[in-house]
């Protein structure tokens, strides 16, 4: 009959019409972007916290309704002196499709980390969703390097070189003035020069070096040790000092151990109070979203404001002779 058939028509319109919310919402999730990670907080549960609410939030949004089909259910003529049974054309949902049946919609999403922050740290971290995980190896295997400010106290000694350890020492810190911190702060950063310069697998009488050291970029194309391309002191009031450290290949604890040395390098000893992330290669805090916003809506437009760095990183990607990303489908994905 030409009415069933119109039906079957007008649903189809109807179902794919109220689908485009979800699933165009879901469709825009692809890319990457950067959220601050607060202290206190493993960066695992930052990923999953963001991952839980996106797919609530997706699921919440309007679903296409069930599939109707046409049957032909029988109903009973009473008009009639003598009971007749005719067919009516019925259209009723397919029980399949309901909610409660096959459940919800979106139950994962392929949300990868960037650079790690420990539970202790806090800062820029950045994820990758979709198709953005490429760009977090890529982010990888261009060895960005990441800007901290560092807070220390002189006069203790811990176990694990921060406030909260086991104290092992404690000692006298008077004799210690700004100008002989930043001292100390020069002869780190020109032994990391050095040891970058020898990373770095150039000639450093080549041209190429030159115009390498000229725009910044001269820095190991492979794994090296930490190194601490940028030092300098931002605040001093003993006991308590703040650092701001440039450094690429580093861990957290690697900059609590700096705190300590440094404070051994002053006669004196030295525990680390804060580890904060202020930018990971071009991502900075103005970019960061925080916890309140980690929902779809801000997560959608961080990973739209994005897209210039994400252009940014497969554009460092190609000048260092990788392949493009369309051929980057079999590389190991970070998650």
């Amino acid at each position: 009959m030409w009415y069933s058939h119109w039906f079957l028509v007008v649903d189809v319109i109807r179902s794919t019409a109220m689908a485009l919310s979800a699933s165009s919402a879901f469709r825009l999730l692809h890319g990457i972007f950067a959220v601050y990670k607060p202290p206190g907080m493993k960066w695992k549960s930052v990923r999953d916290t963001i991952e839980i609410k996106l797919l609530q939030e997706l699921n919440s949004l309007q679903q296409p309704p069930p599939r109707q089909k046409i049957l032909f259910l029988p109903q009973s003529n009473e008009s009639s002196s003598a009971t007749e049974l005719t067919k009516v054309v019925t259209s009723v949902p397919v029980l399949a499709d309901h909610k409660l049946v096959k459940g919800p919609s979106y139950t994962y999403m392929k949300i990868g980390a960037g650079h790690r922050l420990d539970i202790k740290s806090s800062g820029v971290f950045v994820l990758g969703i979709g198709s953005g995980n490429k760009l977090l190896t890529d982010m990888y295997e261009q060895h960005y390097t990441k800007d901290y400010t560092v807070s220390g106290m002189f006069g203790k000694a811990t176990d694990d070189f921060s406030d909260e350890g086991k104290v092992i020492e404690k000692t006298t810190y008077k004799h210690i003035t700004r100008d002989r911190l930043e001292r100390v702060l020069a002869m780190i950063q020109g032994a990391n020069q050095k040891a970058l310069l020898i990373h770095s697998h150039v000639d450093l009488k080549s041209q190429e070096a030159y115009e390498m050291a000229v725009k910044g970029k001269l820095r190991p194309m492979m794994k090296s040790p930490p190194l601490v391309l940028g030092l300098r002191c931002i605040e001093f009031n003993p006991p308590n000092f703040s650092l701001e450290i440039r450094c690429m290949h580093e861990t957290q604890q690697y900059l609590r151990k700096l705190i300590h040395e440094i404070g051994l390098e002053l006669r004196s000893s030295a525990v680390c109070t804060k580890v904060r992330r202020i930018r990971d290669g071009p991502f900075t805090l103005d970019c960061a979203l925080t916890h309140g916003h980690w929902d779809l809506q801000s997560v959608t437009n961080a990973i739209k404001d994005c897209k210039p760095i994400a252009t940014e990183i497969f554009k460092d990607d190609l000048e260092n002779g990788d392949e493009d990303l369309e051929g980057n489908e079999g590389r190991n994905i970070v998650t």
